[in-house]
């Protein structure tokens, strides 16, 4: 590997640390916010993140997206879908964390990607390898030992799950960059956003301004807490193979599973553990069948530009014979 492409594959796993680690870490961040309730949190986090990603957007003179994104009606019903699952993802995250939900909320993030596989074969009419349906079904018996361990359907981790799957799908539909479609979708929810914290303003019920200046400084903060992980995700996907990737995704749940249960102590029965082992069971029967197969890509790939070589030389020496030959 040369000199250079092994910098970029430091920087890009940094990058990818950075931004996941910090995803991990913002149940901390949350509780910070109280006495607000999740509904104005989540409308200052929409407030604040257009205007994040504002700044980094002129900083960065990165404008020329948004002529061509308006004259595509279809691309803005998606940002616009896109806009209002995220609103119910993030709404939902910001109140199971401060709710006492730190591991369900995790839990979530961690039968994801299987839902995003589910996706891929009712939707898009994907086909699973024998593997990937292995998993899929040690996910699905999973979310029934959980049942039994919640004593109902875990319906913050799978609301979680299925939106930030739905989400998944749109913005692959979008088109975007990382940094450019928060921009367009925190557009659309600024001004519902906007009319909310008014609103709460003008009834007294808001806690900006009236809970004190370090209380307004931290609701402010949302926007960064939002674009700061994401802006180093997108440095570290375009430094980064898929596969390393869909590895580093797993850091923020973690995070998160370790922060439920040793920082804010709640409970874990054994059903809840049986449970999360055949998650993470099928978590690592995919990424093993991933890791795989990537293998195998590059191994055909190397083969096939092994082979392109030696007829080319073949080639090459039968036409350096010919004048002799003649």
């Amino acid at each position: 590997m040369k000199p250079e492409s092994q910098s970029q594959q430091r920087s890009g796993l940094a990058y990818g640390f950075a931004a996941y680690g910090m995803w991990g870490l913002v149940p901390l961040f949350w509780p910070l916010l109280e006495p607000a309730g999740a509904v104005e949190i989540l409308a200052h986090r929409m407030v604040w993140s257009l205007v994040a990603v504002v700044l980094v957007l002129l900083a960065l003179r990165r404008w020329s997206w948004i002529r061509p994104l308006l004259r595509q009606p279809a691309r803005l019903g998606m940002i616009a879908i896109a806009a209002a699952v995220i609103s119910v993802n993030w709404g939902l995250y910001i109140w199971g964390v401060n709710s006492g939900h730190v591991v369900e909320t995790s839990l979530g993030y961690f039968i994801n990607p299987l839902v995003s596989i589910g996706f891929g074969v009712l939707l898009l009419h994907e086909r699973l390898r024998p593997v990937q349906w292995v998993a899929v079904g040690v996910g699905v018996a999973a979310v029934a030992v959980l049942s039994v361990g919640y004593g109902s359907l875990p319906w913050i981790a799978l609301t979680l799950a299925f939106s930030f799957a739905t989400y998944g799908l749109a913005k692959k539909r979008i088109g975007l960059g990382g940094l450019e479609s928060l921009a367009a979708e925190t557009a659309v929810q600024f001004l519902p956003a906007l009319g909310f914290v008014i609103f709460l303003t003008a009834h007294g019920d808001s806690t900006f301004g009236s809970g004190g200046a370090g209380h307004s400084a931290l609701l402010v903060s949302s926007g960064l807490i939002t674009a700061l992980p994401l802006i180093c995700f997108g440095t570290a996907a375009v430094r980064l193979p898929l596969s390393t990737i869909g590895m580093l995704q797993y850091i923020a749940p973690i995070f998160q599973f370790a922060l439920g249960v040793a920082v804010f102590h709640e409970s874990m029965p054994p059903e809840r553990w049986a449970g999360f082992s055949l998650v993470w069971l099928a978590l690592a029967l995919l990424t093993w069948d991933a890791l795989r197969t990537a293998r195998r890509a590059r191994a055909q790939l190397r083969a096939a530009s092994e082979r392109a070589a030696a007829a080319t030389a073949q080639n090459g020496g039968t036409a350096a014979e010919d004048p002799v030959l003649g």
